[in-house]
C-alpha cells in the first residue's frame, strides 16, 4: 500500500533538483579489460565531452561547477580532473572543478553535493547547472594505494579496534558479514549467478544503450606475466566487458575463498576491480524551464543520508541507510519501484536484503534488474554515478524494475553505508 509521503515526494515544484541527462562509459575489468590503458581522466574526458553534446540547448557558460568523484588517484584526480573539463570545450571562466572521496560513495557525493549547491544557490555567478560526475582507473591505481603505506604508527598499531580496522582489507570485512549474520556460501554464489545473468540480459536486450558512451582509446595486450604483446592497437569499447553470461552454479562453486581459509568470499561472488566513468547533469527545475528545456527532464533527485557503521563489517551499510532515506521522506518500501544496491561483496548485499526485508523484491527482479557490481563492475569514484544512470534509465522502461521512485545504495569502506531516492517523470 502506498504511503501518504509518496504524493508529496511525486508533486512538482520550481525549486526540484532534476536530471537532464546521466551518461556513462562502459565498466571494464581492470588489468585485463578493453579500458586496462586508458587513464581516468580520459574516460572522464568521454563522459563530460557527451554531456554536452546530450544539451545541445544549454549554453555551456551556464554549466557553474563540476564535481567529480574519485578515489585511487594521484592528488586526489583534482588537477588531472580539471584539465580533462577545460580540454573538452567546458567555459573555464564559468565551469569550476572540485573532487570528492567517500570511498565507494564518491560519486553518489558529488550528485548529492551538487543537489546542494543548486538548493542553496551555492554556483557561480550566472550559472544554473552543476554536473556530478566520477571516475577511476583501478588498473592504474589500485595495488599502491588502496591501503595507506605511510600511516601515523600510534594508529596504525592502537588498541582502538574501530580505529585500526579502518585498513582492514574490504574482503575480511566481508567474511565477517558472512560470519555474524549467517550468509551461507549457496546465497552468494546464487547472487552471483543472478547477477551475472541479469547483466547478460540486459546487453543482449540493448537496455544499456542508451546509458553507455563509447570510448575510442589504446589498448596493448600482454601475456600472463604482464609483457606486451604485438603492437598497441586503437580500440572503440562501447560495451561492459566483465559480464560472464555463461557462468554457472558449478563453476562458481569450484572458486577458492580469496580472503580467508575456509571462507565463503570468493572472486566469482565479489565485486570486479575495474575502470569506468560517469557524470549527471542537474539544474533547478525552474532554471530548466526558463532556458526551454523542461521537455529534457529525466526524473529528480529528492534526498540522501549517509550512516556510520562498524568498519569491520562496513557492508551493513545499506541496511542502516536506506531506511532513514525513505523514513525523512514519510515512504515505505513499497513506494519504491527500482532499487540499485551496490554489490561491493554477495556476502553484504544477501545480509542488507534480508535486513530490509527486500529478498522478495529481488526475487521478482527490482533490484539490481540489470545485473550490479559482481557482474558490472566496482570503479570506486565512478560507481555511485554509474548507478544512477543505470537507475534512472531503467526506471524509464515498462515492466519490472520501470517506474516513478529509485533508491540507489551503497556500502562505505571504513565503515559508511549511503543511499540516494530519486525520482523518474
Amino acid at each position: 500500500m502506498a504511503t501518504r509521503g509518496i504524493a508529496k515526494l511525486l508533486q512538482k515544484s520550481p525549486s526540484d533538483i532534476v536530471i537532464l541527462s546521466a551518461l556513462r562509459t562502459p565498466v571494464c575489468r581492470a588489468h585485463r579489460g578493453q579500458l586496462k590503458d586508458a587513464f581516468p581522466e580520459e574516460l572522464l574526458s568521454h563522459v563530460l565531452r557527451a554531456t554536452l553534446a546530450a544539451n545541445p540547448n544549454l549554453p555551456r557558460e551556464k554549466i557553474s561547477d563540476v564535481g567529480v568523484g574519485v578515489v585511487l588517484s594521484e592528488l586526489g584526480g583534482s588537477k588531472a580532473a580539471r584539465m580533462a573539463l577545460n580540454a573538452v570545450g567546458f567555459d573555464t571562466r564559468c565551469t569550476s572543478l572540485y573532487t570528492v572521496n567517500r570511498a565507494c560513495a564518491s560519486s553518489l557525493q558529488s550528485i548529492s553535493l551538487a543537489a546542494a549547491q543548486l538548493r542553496t544557490g551555492l554556483v557561480t555567478d550566472g550559472g544554473s547547472a552543476v554536473i556530478g560526475a566520477g571516475m577511476e582507473s583501478m588498473t592504474r591505481n589500485y595495488g599502491s594505494r588502496a591501503i595507506p603505506v605511510d600511516l601515523w604508527p600510534d594508529l596504525k598499531n592502537t588498541d582502538v579496534g574501530d580505529a585500526r580496522d579502518c585498513i582492514m582489507p574490504m574482503g575480511l570485512t566481508s567474511e565477517n558479514v558472512a560470519e555474524r549474520y549467517g550468509v551461507g556460501r549457496e546465497a552468494q554464489d546464487e547472487m552471483a549467478l543472478q547477477s551475472h545473468l541479469r547483466a547478460a540480459r540486459a546487453q543482449e536486450e540493448g537496455r544499456f544503450d542508451g546509458e553507455i558512451v563509447a570510448v575510442d582509446t589504446r589498448f596493448q595486450e600482454t601475456d600472463r606475466q604482464g609483457n606486451k604483446v604485438g603492437e598497441e592497437r586503437a580500440v572503440r569499447v562501447a560495451r561492459d566487458d566483465g559480464v560472464r553470461a555463461g557462468v554457472t552454479m558449478e563453476a562458481l562453486r569450484k572458486l577458492k575463498p580469496a580472503f580467508k581459509e575456509n571462507g565463503t568470499s570468493t572472486a566469482g561472488n565479489s565485486s570486479q576491480v575495474s575502470d569506468g566513468a560517469a557524470a549527471v547533469l542537474m539544474m533547478r527545475r525552474s532554471a530548466a524551464e526558463e532556458l526551454g528545456l523542461g521537455g529534457s527532464v529525466m526524473g529528480r533527485f529528492a534526498h540522501s543520508v549517509v550512516v556510520g557503521c562498524r568498519p569491520d563489517e562496513m557492508g551493513v551499510g545499506p541496511a542502516l541507510a536506506i531506511p532513514r532515506a525513505l523514513r525523512d521522506l514519510g515512504i515505505a518500501k513499497e513506494d519504491v519501484s527500482r532499487w540499485e544496491i551496490n554489490e561491493a561483496f554477495a556476502s553484504q548485499a544477501v545480509h542488507c536484503l534480508r535486513e530490509l526485508g527486500l529478498a522478495a523484491e529481488w526475487e521478482q527482479g527490482k533490484v539490481n534488474p540489470d545485473g550490479g557490481a559482481i557482474a558490472l563492475g566496482h570503479p570506486l569514484g565512478a560507481t555511485g554515478a554509474r548507478m544512477v544512470t543505470t537507475l534512472m534509465h531503467g526506471l524509464g522502461r515498462p515492466g519490472v524494475g520501470g517506474g516513478e521512485v529509485g533508491v540507489v545504495s551503497m556500502c562505505i569502506g571504513t565503515g559508511m553505508g549511503m543511499a540516494g531516492v530519486f525520482v523518474r517523470e
